[in-house]
């Protein structure tokens, strides 16, 4: 690894007038050589994706732009290429994974024809080439059933299928260097050690050097040979992996270790055998086949299949299992924003899936929702405060009431009350996740279901929110159906978690003795490739001081 793909050299970013401050990033200097990954690690906002932006040259030019220093691509300073020049180098020598699958995917296009767009403006080839090359990547980040998948709409496939998809497209044409902002936040552990095996097999054939953006210390632990640490813009700490890992010395840094999640399940707490909040009883769910003549069919799939299960007041019941294992289907079915085919769903003894339109709303406010995707799931024309405030008027809260609320569950959940007349697109991703939570608590909701409610958020805040979470439940006797697949955040908030595997409970039970004693060979082969499980963080909690 001597050959450096990229170098960047005291780069500056300027923000608008107004910001919180007037640099996104202040001085930052890294180089990625050939065949090696840098971490850039940092708590949302600290200008980890805006670092991706100015090199692929995306950024929101002149409200944001670079205000000094060099990016230097190969020698060549890619500050100073004409727009032209770096459509020609973008998706073909540079290529970006990015943070969020549906909002980066054409809703309009099939998967198989937004990989054809990648390879018909780079890669001369007739059109059957063209198409068992992208069917060739779709197998290679492992998603089942690619004709399937190729013929597919994003809307039609799992979260975690859409970032391999992702993943598919960048990886498609070989690049020299690959920047990864967040490839793995919304895949499973297995699916997440396949495609970190996957970029160290395309290093090792062409020599690719990777910029990966990432919150995940488990990650950072299972692929990165640099890490950089960034905050507020800032490089706090940088170095060899192993040295930044278990000998962190910025306080910064030892923070943000303290934070990652223990997978070791706490003492559970006594159990005194509370009433049944929500039961779901023979739940099953189809998806038809799609398709026509020309777009080609996708085969049915039975992402459901006979499930049932009991949450209890003031518990915590996580459901885990590989992307495509059923567990959205399942959060969207409880809720009523998916039909089943079979089965009841049943909230204080009352059956949602045979409410009547005018019943549902009103049980609407006992049953909110925290959506996998921030971006997807708010709506871009309303400011942070309506967004929030929409439920609890909804329902009869006078405005001003409501809106004041939703200042406050701002404070909740650590952004500033200055946020509250933003627009969701000026957040981060975590940040917009934050918002997401903070809508789903305004209506005090006896049961929430979380649908990956931590999966964009850094360490540090994750601890936080999930801490929020872990209060909540106690104070209000708060019931949580916790969707993840995060095996270390599933350990400390989960009381019980069911595992699902192509639509079916596997395993189930207390999570301190699945963790300690999985029954079911999945279940191990799950808690087996937990990225980093083989790290132990030299400092916890309160040891970070």
């Amino acid at each position: 690894m001597t050959e450096a793909i990229l170098d960047i050299r005291d780069l500056r970013i300027a923000l608008p007038k107004g910001s919180d401050r007037p640099y996104a990033l202040d001085g930052l200097s890294l180089s990625v050589a050939s065949g090696e990954i840098v971490c850039l690690v940092g708590e949302s906002g600290s200008g980890k994706s805006l670092t991706a932006g100015a090199v692929m040259r995306l950024l929101p030019e002149p409200s944001v732009r670079v205000s000094g220093g060099s990016i230097q691509f190969e020698g060549d300073d890619l500050l100073s290429f004409s727009e032209t020049a770096m459509r020609d180098i973008r998706g073909n020598r540079i290529s970006m994974i990015f943070q969020e699958p549906m909002t980066a995917l054409n809703p309009q296009k099939t998967v198989g024809w937004q990989i054809d767009e990648v390879l018909r403006l780079h890669m001369k080839a007739s059109r059957a080439e063209r198409r068992a090359h992208a069917l060739e990547m779709l197998d290679r980040v492992h998603i089942p059933d690619p004709p399937s998948a190729y013929n597919a709409y994003p809307h039609q496939i799992s979260g975690g299928q859409r970032q391999r998809v992702m993943i598919a497209m960048a990886l498609s044409l070989s690049p020299r260097l690959i920047i990864a902002d967040e490839p793995t936040t919304a895949l499973d552990v297995t699916t997440q050690l396949q495609i970190l095996k996957l970029i160290r097999e395309l290093q090792r054939e062409d020599g690719a050097g990777v910029l990966f953006i990432t919150h995940d210390f488990g990650v950072v632990a299972e692929i990165a040979d640099k890490v950089v640490v960034l905050r507020q813009g800032e490089v706090v700490e940088q170095g060899p992996a192993d040295e930044v890992l278990n000998n962190p010395q910025h306080p910064y840094t030892r923070t943000l270790i303290a934070s990652v999640p223990d997978l070791k399940p706490p003492v559970p707490k006594p159990v005194s055998d509370p009433p049944v909040v929500l039961s779901a009883r023979g739940l099953k769910k189809t998806f038809g086949a799609r398709g026509g003549l020309l777009s080609g069919k996708r085969r049915a799939v039975t992402a459901v299949k006979d499930l049932s299960f009991k949450l209890h007041r003031g518990e915590t019941l996580g459901v885990v299992g590989e992307s495509g294992s059923g567990k959205t289907t399942v959060s969207r079915i409880v809720t009523r924003l998916l039909d089943a085919d079979q089965g009841a769903v049943e909230l204080d003894g009352k059956d949602l899936l045979a409410c009547s339109p005018r019943e549902l709303r009103a049980m609407r406010k006992h049953i909110q929702m925290v959506f996998q995707d921030p971006m997807a799931s708010l709506n871009p024309r309303k400011r942070v405060v309506d967004l929030i405030a929409q439920g609890p008027i909804v329902h009869g809260v006078p405005p001003e009431r409501a809106r004041e609320k939703a200042r406050k569950l701002l404070e909740m959940v650590e952004l500033s009350p200055a946020a509250a007349d933003r627009f969701p697109h000026e957040f981060s991703g975590g940040q917009r996740q934050r918002i997401g939570i903070a809508r789903a608590l305004a209506l005090e909701p006896r049961v929430i279901v979380a649908d990956e409610p931590v999966s964009a958020l850094d360490v540090s805040v994750q601890a936080q929110v999930l801490q929020l979470l872990a209060d909540l439940r106690d104070r209000l006797d708060l019931s949580l159906l916790f969707v993840t697949h995060d095996l270390r955040v599933a350990a400390q908030l989960c009381d019980r978690i069911m595992v699902m595997q192509k639509g079916e409970v596997v395993e189930a039970g207390p999570t301190a003795d699945v963790f300690a004693n999985p029954q079911h060979p999945y279940t191990r082969n799950l808690l087996s490739s937990i990225p980093g499980k083989d790290w132990t963080p030299p400092v916890r909690g309160i040891d970070a001081a």
